[in-house]
Protein backbone atom coordinates (compact mmCIF):
# COMPACT_ATOMS: atom_id res chain seq x y z
CA UNK A 1 0.00 0.00 0.00
CA UNK A 2 1.63 3.42 -1.43
CA UNK A 3 3.45 5.19 0.36
CA UNK A 4 3.32 2.74 3.24
CA UNK A 5 5.47 -0.24 1.02
CA UNK A 6 5.57 -0.92 -2.60
CA UNK A 7 6.32 -3.67 -5.21
CA UNK A 8 4.19 -2.56 -7.82
CA UNK A 9 1.01 -0.67 -9.82
CA UNK A 10 -1.54 -2.69 -6.74
CA UNK A 11 0.47 -0.81 -4.18
CA UNK A 12 -0.48 2.45 -6.01
CA UNK A 13 -4.00 1.49 -6.45
CA UNK A 14 -4.56 0.44 -2.10
CA UNK A 15 -3.33 3.63 -1.62
CA UNK A 16 -5.50 5.50 -3.60
CA UNK A 17 -8.88 4.02 -3.98
CA UNK A 18 -9.59 4.31 -0.57
CA UNK A 19 -9.32 7.65 -0.08
CA UNK A 20 -11.25 8.10 -3.27
CA UNK A 21 -14.24 6.02 -2.20
CA UNK A 22 -14.30 7.99 1.44
CA UNK A 23 -14.76 11.10 -0.73
CA UNK A 24 -17.79 9.99 -2.25
CA UNK A 25 -18.98 8.62 1.02
CA UNK A 26 -18.49 4.84 1.63
CA UNK A 27 -16.51 3.83 4.71
CA UNK A 28 -13.62 2.16 4.23
CA UNK A 29 -11.45 0.40 6.68
CA UNK A 30 -7.85 -0.95 4.92
CA UNK A 31 -6.37 -4.21 6.04
CA UNK A 32 -2.67 -4.28 5.71
CA UNK A 33 0.38 -6.97 6.90
CA UNK A 34 2.70 -5.40 9.65
CA UNK A 35 5.82 -4.90 7.72
CA UNK A 36 8.13 -3.21 9.27
CA UNK A 37 8.02 -0.34 6.89
CA UNK A 38 4.24 -0.57 7.68
CA UNK A 39 4.87 0.10 11.27
CA UNK A 40 7.39 2.62 11.08
CA UNK A 41 4.83 4.77 9.29
CA UNK A 42 1.48 4.01 12.13
CA UNK A 43 1.39 6.95 14.28
CA UNK A 44 -0.87 7.06 16.82
CA UNK A 45 -1.79 3.29 16.64
CA UNK A 46 -3.54 1.18 19.31
CA UNK A 47 -4.23 -2.25 19.80
CA UNK A 48 -8.00 -2.82 19.00
CA UNK A 49 -8.27 -7.29 18.80
CA UNK A 50 -6.24 -9.84 19.55
CA UNK A 51 -5.79 -13.03 17.76
CA UNK A 52 -4.59 -15.38 19.76
CA UNK A 53 -6.09 -18.61 19.37
CA UNK A 54 -6.48 -19.20 15.40
CA UNK A 55 -5.52 -22.79 14.94
CA UNK A 56 -2.62 -23.58 12.68
CA UNK A 57 -1.86 -19.52 13.10
CA UNK A 58 1.07 -17.80 15.14
CA UNK A 59 -0.30 -15.24 18.15
CA UNK A 60 -1.81 -11.88 16.18
CA UNK A 61 -2.79 -8.59 17.07
CA UNK A 62 -4.77 -6.04 15.32
CA UNK A 63 -3.65 -2.15 15.29
CA UNK A 64 -5.54 0.59 14.37
CA UNK A 65 -4.55 3.83 12.51
CA UNK A 66 -4.56 6.14 10.09
CA UNK A 67 -2.55 7.04 6.53
CA UNK A 68 -1.35 11.00 5.87
CA UNK A 69 -5.09 11.09 3.97
CA UNK A 70 -6.98 9.94 6.59
CA UNK A 71 -7.55 6.76 5.31
CA UNK A 72 -8.19 4.46 8.62
CA UNK A 73 -5.97 1.42 8.60
CA UNK A 74 -5.93 -1.80 10.27
CA UNK A 75 -2.63 -3.32 10.07
CA UNK A 76 -2.10 -6.70 11.32
CA UNK A 77 0.88 -7.34 13.64
CA UNK A 78 2.59 -10.58 13.77
CA UNK A 79 6.13 -9.80 13.97
CA UNK A 80 7.17 -13.70 13.23
CA UNK A 81 5.50 -13.11 10.29
CA UNK A 82 5.99 -9.97 8.52
CA UNK A 83 9.10 -7.91 10.21
CA UNK A 84 11.67 -9.48 7.98
CA UNK A 85 14.55 -8.20 5.79
CA UNK A 86 13.93 -8.56 2.36
CA UNK A 87 10.10 -7.62 0.38
CA UNK A 88 6.57 -8.44 1.21
CA UNK A 89 6.85 -11.51 -0.83
CA UNK A 90 10.44 -12.64 -1.60
CA UNK A 91 13.76 -12.46 1.13
CA UNK A 92 16.48 -10.55 0.16
CA UNK A 93 17.81 -13.54 -2.64
CA UNK A 94 14.22 -12.94 -4.27
CA UNK A 95 12.96 -16.13 -3.34
CA UNK A 96 9.47 -16.45 -2.39
CA UNK A 97 9.19 -16.74 1.58
CA UNK A 98 8.52 -20.98 2.68
CA UNK A 99 6.00 -19.25 4.64
CA UNK A 100 3.47 -17.38 2.46
CA UNK A 101 0.54 -19.75 2.78
CA UNK A 102 0.66 -18.83 6.41
CA UNK A 103 1.56 -15.60 6.03
CA UNK A 104 -1.17 -14.69 3.55
CA UNK A 105 -3.67 -17.54 5.24
CA UNK A 106 -3.49 -15.16 8.25
CA UNK A 107 -4.10 -12.28 6.32
CA UNK A 108 -6.94 -13.77 4.65
CA UNK A 109 -8.48 -15.60 7.87
CA UNK A 110 -8.51 -11.95 10.00
CA UNK A 111 -10.46 -10.56 7.51
CA UNK A 112 -13.10 -12.89 7.26
CA UNK A 113 -12.94 -12.61 10.99
CA UNK A 114 -13.67 -9.24 10.56
CA UNK A 115 -16.48 -9.72 8.03
CA UNK A 116 -18.46 -12.14 10.10
CA UNK A 117 -20.63 -12.35 13.12
CA UNK A 118 -17.67 -13.21 15.29
CA UNK A 119 -15.53 -9.94 14.60
CA UNK A 120 -13.92 -8.41 17.51
CA UNK A 121 -14.53 -5.16 16.27
CA UNK A 122 -17.73 -2.47 16.78
CA UNK A 123 -17.48 -1.90 13.35
CA UNK A 124 -19.11 -4.05 10.92
CA UNK A 125 -18.45 -3.89 7.19
CA UNK A 126 -21.12 -4.45 4.87
CA UNK A 127 -18.72 -6.15 2.48
CA UNK A 128 -15.12 -7.41 2.53
CA UNK A 129 -13.30 -5.99 -0.94
CA UNK A 130 -10.14 -8.22 -1.73
CA UNK A 131 -6.75 -8.34 -3.82
CA UNK A 132 -5.21 -10.64 -5.73
CA UNK A 133 -4.01 -13.85 -4.29
CA UNK A 134 -2.27 -12.63 -1.14
CA UNK A 135 -5.99 -12.47 0.06
CA UNK A 136 -7.76 -15.09 -1.75
CA UNK A 137 -8.52 -17.37 0.74
CA UNK A 138 -11.02 -14.29 2.54
CA UNK A 139 -13.69 -15.04 0.32
CA UNK A 140 -13.33 -18.97 1.45
CA UNK A 141 -13.42 -18.26 4.85
CA UNK A 142 -16.32 -16.23 4.35
CA UNK A 143 -17.73 -18.96 2.38
CA UNK A 144 -17.77 -21.33 5.60
CA UNK A 145 -18.09 -18.62 8.33
CA UNK A 146 -21.16 -17.60 10.49
CA UNK A 147 -23.08 -14.52 9.74
CA UNK A 148 -20.55 -13.47 6.87
CA UNK A 149 -20.56 -10.35 4.82
CA UNK A 150 -20.32 -10.81 0.90
CA UNK A 151 -16.74 -11.02 -1.07
CA UNK A 152 -15.30 -9.52 -3.65
CA UNK A 153 -12.11 -10.13 -5.37
CA UNK A 154 -10.13 -7.80 -7.15
CA UNK A 155 -7.67 -9.15 -10.31
CA UNK A 156 -4.93 -7.24 -10.77
CA UNK A 157 -2.98 -9.74 -12.26
CA UNK A 158 -4.01 -13.29 -13.13
CA UNK A 159 -0.34 -14.92 -14.05
CA UNK A 160 0.43 -14.76 -9.83
CA UNK A 161 -1.81 -17.03 -8.68
CA UNK A 162 -0.25 -18.37 -4.49
CA UNK A 163 0.33 -21.77 -6.08
CA UNK A 164 0.81 -24.35 -3.01
CA UNK A 165 0.76 -28.04 -2.19
CA UNK A 166 -2.48 -29.79 -1.50
CA UNK A 167 -1.45 -30.43 2.29
CA UNK A 168 -1.75 -26.54 2.75
CA UNK A 169 -5.45 -26.51 2.97
CA UNK A 170 -5.75 -28.47 6.17
CA UNK A 171 -2.64 -26.90 7.67
CA UNK A 172 -5.05 -23.54 7.12
CA UNK A 173 -7.91 -24.62 8.48
CA UNK A 174 -10.49 -25.10 5.44
CA UNK A 175 -12.28 -28.08 5.31
CA UNK A 176 -11.17 -31.12 3.08
CA UNK A 177 -14.12 -30.82 0.67
CA UNK A 178 -12.70 -27.59 -0.92
CA UNK A 179 -10.03 -29.00 -2.22
CA UNK A 180 -12.19 -29.95 -5.20
CA UNK A 181 -12.59 -28.21 -8.99
CA UNK A 182 -15.23 -26.81 -7.51
CA UNK A 183 -13.38 -25.04 -5.03
CA UNK A 184 -9.57 -24.40 -4.19
CA UNK A 185 -7.80 -27.37 -6.32
CA UNK A 186 -5.85 -26.14 -9.21
CA UNK A 187 -3.97 -28.82 -11.06
CA UNK A 188 -3.55 -30.73 -8.32
CA UNK A 189 -2.48 -28.09 -6.17
CA UNK A 190 -4.59 -25.73 -4.02
CA UNK A 191 -4.57 -21.53 -5.58
CA UNK A 192 -5.23 -19.42 -3.00
CA UNK A 193 -6.73 -16.89 -5.89
CA UNK A 194 -8.52 -19.70 -7.56
CA UNK A 195 -10.13 -19.88 -3.96
CA UNK A 196 -10.94 -16.10 -4.37
CA UNK A 197 -12.63 -16.48 -8.01
CA UNK A 198 -14.61 -19.48 -6.87
CA UNK A 199 -16.20 -18.32 -3.53
CA UNK A 200 -16.41 -14.13 -4.43
CA UNK A 201 -20.02 -13.04 -4.80
CA UNK A 202 -18.14 -11.24 -7.64
CA UNK A 203 -15.01 -10.69 -9.56
CA UNK A 204 -13.18 -7.36 -10.61
CA UNK A 205 -10.40 -6.66 -12.68
CA UNK A 206 -8.84 -3.52 -13.47
CA UNK A 207 -9.44 -2.82 -16.84
CA UNK A 208 -12.58 -3.98 -19.81
CA UNK A 209 -10.46 -5.58 -22.54
CA UNK A 210 -8.58 -7.27 -19.56
CA UNK A 211 -11.72 -8.59 -18.71
CA UNK A 212 -12.38 -10.03 -21.55
CA UNK A 213 -8.76 -11.45 -22.41
CA UNK A 214 -8.71 -13.20 -18.77
CA UNK A 215 -11.38 -15.59 -20.30
CA UNK A 216 -9.64 -17.00 -23.11
CA UNK A 217 -6.71 -19.60 -23.14
CA UNK A 218 -3.72 -17.43 -23.94
CA UNK A 219 -4.40 -14.80 -20.91
CA UNK A 220 -6.50 -17.41 -18.77
CA UNK A 221 -3.53 -18.91 -16.69
CA UNK A 222 -4.96 -22.70 -16.66
CA UNK A 223 -8.64 -20.11 -15.15
CA UNK A 224 -10.17 -19.36 -17.82
CA UNK A 225 -13.09 -22.01 -18.03
CA UNK A 226 -13.76 -20.61 -14.01
CA UNK A 227 -13.64 -17.03 -15.27
CA UNK A 228 -16.43 -17.70 -18.15
CA UNK A 229 -18.84 -19.45 -15.75
CA UNK A 230 -18.73 -16.88 -13.84
CA UNK A 231 -18.81 -14.08 -16.79
CA UNK A 232 -22.12 -12.39 -15.62
CA UNK A 233 -20.11 -11.60 -12.02
CA UNK A 234 -17.03 -9.90 -13.89
CA UNK A 235 -16.52 -6.44 -14.35
CA UNK A 236 -13.63 -4.52 -15.58
CA UNK A 237 -13.19 -1.03 -13.97
CA UNK A 238 -10.04 0.87 -15.28
CA UNK A 239 -7.88 2.36 -12.76
CA UNK A 240 -7.23 6.04 -11.82
CA UNK A 241 -4.09 7.83 -10.70
CA UNK A 242 -3.36 9.77 -7.65
CA UNK A 243 -3.37 13.37 -9.58
CA UNK A 244 -2.37 15.18 -6.78
CA UNK A 245 1.20 12.99 -6.45
CA UNK A 246 1.42 12.74 -9.84
CA UNK A 247 0.83 16.47 -11.21
CA UNK A 248 3.49 18.15 -13.48
CA UNK A 249 2.15 21.43 -11.89
CA UNK A 250 3.50 20.92 -8.37
CA UNK A 251 5.22 17.48 -8.65
CA UNK A 252 8.35 18.18 -5.31
CA UNK A 253 10.78 15.79 -7.71
CA UNK A 254 10.74 18.16 -10.41
CA UNK A 255 13.48 20.44 -11.54
CA UNK A 256 10.86 22.52 -13.18
CA UNK A 257 6.82 22.40 -13.26
CA UNK A 258 4.30 22.70 -16.45
CA UNK A 259 1.00 22.90 -17.57
CA UNK A 260 -0.69 21.80 -20.27
CA UNK A 261 -1.45 25.46 -20.98
CA UNK A 262 2.39 26.42 -20.56
CA UNK A 263 4.86 23.60 -21.64
CA UNK A 264 7.90 25.50 -21.50
CA UNK A 265 9.36 23.86 -17.86
CA UNK A 266 9.55 20.24 -19.62
CA UNK A 267 12.51 21.51 -21.40
CA UNK A 268 13.99 22.16 -18.39
CA UNK A 269 13.22 18.41 -16.87
CA UNK A 270 14.82 16.69 -20.15
CA UNK A 271 18.39 18.45 -19.65
CA UNK A 272 18.46 17.53 -16.13
CA UNK A 273 17.24 14.02 -16.90
CA UNK A 274 19.76 13.83 -19.52
CA UNK A 275 22.59 14.74 -16.84
CA UNK A 276 21.28 12.43 -14.12
CA UNK A 277 21.37 9.12 -16.55
CA UNK A 278 24.70 10.52 -18.14
CA UNK A 279 23.03 10.83 -21.29
CA UNK A 280 24.76 13.66 -23.65
CA UNK A 281 22.82 17.26 -23.33
CA UNK A 282 21.29 17.26 -26.63
CA UNK A 283 17.80 19.15 -26.75
CA UNK A 284 16.17 17.98 -29.92
CA UNK A 285 17.19 14.49 -29.87
CA UNK A 286 13.94 12.68 -28.88
CA UNK A 287 14.32 10.74 -25.69
CA UNK A 288 12.82 7.80 -24.75
CA UNK A 289 12.01 6.89 -21.40
CA UNK A 290 11.18 3.58 -19.55
CA UNK A 291 10.19 3.37 -15.81
CA UNK A 292 9.36 -1.15 -15.42
CA UNK A 293 10.37 -4.78 -14.14
CA UNK A 294 13.02 -5.45 -16.39
CA UNK A 295 11.02 -8.79 -17.50
CA UNK A 296 9.58 -11.11 -20.43
CA UNK A 297 5.78 -9.77 -19.58
CA UNK A 298 6.77 -6.16 -20.06
CA UNK A 299 8.43 -7.41 -23.27
CA UNK A 300 11.54 -5.49 -22.38
CA UNK A 301 13.75 -7.98 -24.32
CA UNK A 302 12.34 -6.64 -27.59
CA UNK A 303 13.23 -3.06 -26.84
CA UNK A 304 16.38 -4.15 -25.45
CA UNK A 305 17.24 -6.35 -28.70
CA UNK A 306 16.42 -2.99 -31.28
CA UNK A 307 17.97 -0.27 -28.46
CA UNK A 308 21.15 -0.55 -30.83
CA UNK A 309 18.99 0.77 -33.49
CA UNK A 310 17.41 3.15 -31.55
CA UNK A 311 20.60 4.75 -31.36
CA UNK A 312 21.04 5.33 -35.16
CA UNK A 313 17.94 6.81 -35.66
CA UNK A 314 19.04 8.84 -33.28
CA UNK A 315 17.68 8.58 -29.98
CA UNK A 316 18.41 8.00 -26.57
CA UNK A 317 17.10 5.81 -23.65
CA UNK A 318 16.63 6.53 -19.79
CA UNK A 319 15.78 3.24 -17.98
CA UNK A 320 15.11 2.93 -14.73
CA UNK A 321 14.00 -0.98 -13.08
CA UNK A 322 15.07 -4.16 -12.15
CA UNK A 323 14.15 -7.59 -12.48
CA UNK A 324 15.79 -10.33 -14.74
CA UNK A 325 18.99 -11.06 -14.17
CA UNK A 326 20.14 -11.43 -17.74
CA UNK A 327 17.84 -8.95 -18.64
CA UNK A 328 19.85 -6.42 -16.06
CA UNK A 329 23.10 -7.19 -17.04
CA UNK A 330 22.01 -6.73 -21.12
CA UNK A 331 20.70 -3.28 -20.63
CA UNK A 332 23.84 -2.68 -18.24
CA UNK A 333 26.48 -3.41 -21.02
CA UNK A 334 24.71 -1.51 -23.73
CA UNK A 335 24.41 1.51 -21.33
CA UNK A 336 28.44 1.02 -21.32
CA UNK A 337 28.88 0.63 -25.32
CA UNK A 338 26.55 3.23 -26.08
CA UNK A 339 27.63 5.85 -23.13
CA UNK A 340 25.77 9.08 -23.63
CA UNK A 341 22.78 7.70 -25.46
CA UNK A 342 21.65 4.90 -23.26
CA UNK A 343 21.26 5.29 -19.43
CA UNK A 344 20.55 2.55 -17.29
CA UNK A 345 19.73 2.56 -13.25
CA UNK A 346 19.23 -0.55 -11.61
CA UNK A 347 16.65 -0.96 -8.87
CA UNK A 348 13.60 1.69 -8.08
CA UNK A 349 13.79 5.09 -7.53
CA UNK A 350 10.53 6.77 -6.81
CA UNK A 351 12.15 10.64 -7.45
CA UNK A 352 13.70 9.15 -10.94
CA UNK A 353 10.38 7.36 -11.83
CA UNK A 354 8.78 10.75 -11.45
CA UNK A 355 11.44 12.70 -13.38
CA UNK A 356 11.48 10.30 -16.04
CA UNK A 357 7.87 10.33 -16.98
CA UNK A 358 8.41 14.53 -17.06
CA UNK A 359 11.99 14.38 -18.46
CA UNK A 360 11.05 12.09 -21.32
CA UNK A 361 9.79 12.61 -24.77
CA UNK A 362 7.67 9.46 -25.16
CA UNK A 363 7.01 6.42 -22.58
CA UNK A 364 7.98 3.11 -23.95
CA UNK A 365 5.73 0.19 -22.72
CA UNK A 366 5.45 -2.65 -25.23
CA UNK A 367 3.97 -5.16 -22.62
CA UNK A 368 3.07 -8.97 -23.46
CA UNK A 369 0.26 -8.23 -21.55
CA UNK A 370 -0.76 -5.50 -18.86
CA UNK A 371 -3.94 -5.81 -17.08
CA UNK A 372 -4.54 -2.22 -16.40
CA UNK A 373 -1.25 -0.64 -16.16
CA UNK A 374 -0.27 3.19 -14.60
CA UNK A 375 2.84 4.50 -16.52
CA UNK A 376 1.04 4.64 -19.39
CA UNK A 377 -1.61 7.05 -17.67
CA UNK A 378 1.06 9.22 -15.67
CA UNK A 379 2.51 9.43 -19.57
CA UNK A 380 -0.03 11.08 -20.69
CA UNK A 381 -0.44 13.85 -17.66
CA UNK A 382 2.83 14.56 -18.03
CA UNK A 383 2.60 15.53 -21.76
CA UNK A 384 4.84 12.25 -22.40
CA UNK A 385 3.06 10.14 -25.22
CA UNK A 386 3.34 6.46 -24.21
CA UNK A 387 4.48 4.00 -26.96
CA UNK A 388 2.41 0.97 -26.05
CA UNK A 389 1.53 -2.76 -27.63
CA UNK A 390 -2.24 -3.32 -28.35
CA UNK A 391 -3.27 -5.57 -24.90
CA UNK A 392 -5.36 -5.49 -21.59
CA UNK A 393 -5.91 -1.73 -19.99
CA UNK A 394 -2.92 -0.27 -22.80
CA UNK A 395 -5.82 -0.63 -25.52
CA UNK A 396 -8.85 0.83 -23.20
CA UNK A 397 -5.99 4.10 -21.88
CA UNK A 398 -4.17 4.88 -24.53
CA UNK A 399 -5.25 6.05 -28.53
CA UNK A 400 -3.24 5.65 -31.47
CA UNK A 401 -2.07 8.66 -32.85
CA UNK A 402 -3.31 8.69 -36.96
CA UNK A 403 -3.97 11.77 -38.93
CA UNK A 404 -7.30 11.70 -38.34
CA UNK A 405 -7.19 11.18 -34.53
CA UNK A 406 -5.01 13.84 -34.22
CA UNK A 407 -7.25 16.00 -35.86
CA UNK A 408 -10.33 14.85 -34.10
CA UNK A 409 -8.40 15.40 -30.37
CA UNK A 410 -8.03 11.71 -29.43
CA UNK A 411 -4.60 11.14 -30.31
CA UNK A 412 -2.68 10.18 -26.85
CA UNK A 413 0.27 7.78 -27.72
CA UNK A 414 1.07 4.73 -30.43
CA UNK A 415 0.42 1.17 -30.66
CA UNK A 416 1.59 -1.23 -32.13
CA UNK A 417 0.10 -5.27 -32.75
CA UNK A 418 1.98 -7.96 -33.05
CA UNK A 419 5.17 -9.08 -30.42
CA UNK A 420 8.05 -8.21 -32.38
CA UNK A 421 11.10 -6.32 -32.09
CA UNK A 422 10.48 -4.85 -35.77
CA UNK A 423 6.76 -3.54 -34.62
CA UNK A 424 7.60 -1.93 -31.74
CA UNK A 425 10.50 -0.11 -33.75
CA UNK A 426 8.50 1.31 -36.00
CA UNK A 427 5.74 2.43 -33.27
CA UNK A 428 9.17 4.18 -31.78
CA UNK A 429 10.34 5.54 -35.39
CA UNK A 430 6.45 6.82 -36.22
CA UNK A 431 6.65 8.86 -32.96
CA UNK A 432 9.71 10.15 -33.39
CA UNK A 433 8.58 11.06 -37.13
CA UNK A 434 5.78 12.97 -35.47
CA UNK A 435 8.02 14.54 -32.76
CA UNK A 436 9.98 16.47 -35.77
CA UNK A 437 6.82 18.23 -36.67
CA UNK A 438 6.73 20.68 -33.64
CA UNK A 439 3.31 22.10 -33.78
CA UNK A 440 1.92 18.42 -34.15
CA UNK A 441 3.82 16.67 -31.30
CA UNK A 442 2.55 20.60 -29.37
CA UNK A 443 -0.86 19.22 -30.09
CA UNK A 444 -0.01 15.80 -28.90
CA UNK A 445 1.58 16.73 -26.00
CA UNK A 446 -1.58 18.96 -24.88
CA UNK A 447 -4.29 16.48 -25.79
CA UNK A 448 -2.45 13.82 -23.48
CA UNK A 449 -2.78 16.43 -20.67
CA UNK A 450 -5.98 17.60 -20.77
CA UNK A 451 -7.33 13.70 -20.39
CA UNK A 452 -8.79 13.39 -16.83
CA UNK A 453 -7.27 10.37 -15.30
CA UNK A 454 -8.88 10.68 -11.41
CA UNK A 455 -10.03 7.97 -9.36
CA UNK A 456 -13.24 9.50 -9.29
CA UNK A 457 -15.35 7.75 -12.03
CA UNK A 458 -13.23 4.47 -11.22
CA UNK A 459 -14.36 5.07 -7.29
CA UNK A 460 -17.99 5.52 -8.16
CA UNK A 461 -18.10 2.72 -10.70
CA UNK A 462 -16.68 0.43 -7.80
CA UNK A 463 -19.24 1.84 -5.34
CA UNK A 464 -22.10 0.72 -8.01
CA UNK A 465 -20.88 -2.97 -8.37
CA UNK A 466 -20.48 -3.09 -4.04
CA UNK A 467 -24.43 -1.50 -4.14
CA UNK A 468 -25.63 -4.19 -6.75
CA UNK A 469 -23.52 -7.24 -4.97
CA UNK A 470 -25.13 -6.35 -1.48
CA UNK A 471 -28.79 -5.91 -3.46
CA UNK A 472 -27.93 -9.17 -4.43
CA UNK A 473 -27.25 -10.62 -1.31
CA UNK A 474 -29.76 -9.22 0.24
CA UNK A 475 -32.49 -10.48 -1.89
CA UNK A 476 -31.18 -14.09 -1.84
CA UNK A 477 -31.05 -14.11 1.88
CA UNK A 478 -35.04 -12.61 1.82
CA UNK A 479 -37.44 -15.76 2.38
CA UNK A 480 -40.06 -16.31 -0.79
CA UNK A 481 -43.81 -15.14 0.27
CA UNK A 482 -45.66 -18.24 0.81
CA UNK A 483 -48.41 -18.92 -2.07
Amino acid sequence: MSPLIKTGGLADVSGALPGALRDIGVDVRVLVPGYTPVLEHLTKRKTVALFDSLPGFPPARLLSGKMANDVPLFVLDCPSLYQRNGGPYQDVTNHDWADNAIRFGLLSKVAAEIGSSTSPLNWNPDLVHCNDWQTGLAPAYLHFAQGAVPSIIAIHNLAFQGIFPPETVGELGLPESCFDMNGVEYFGNMSFLKAGLYYADHITTVSPNYAKEIQSEQLGFGLQGLLLTRNAELTGMLNGIDTVEWDPATDSHLASHYTAADMTGKAANKQALQSRMGLDLDPEVPLLGVVSRITHQKGLDLLLEIAPRLTEIPAQLAMLGSGDAHMQKTAHDLSHLYPGKIGVVIGFSEDLSHQIEAGSDMFVMPSRFEPCGLNQLYSQRYGTPPIVHATGGLMDSVVDCTPETLKNGTASGFMFDGMTADNLFEAIERAVHLYRDKPKWKALRQICMEKNFSWQASAEAYRDVYLKVLKQKRKQSTPSPRG
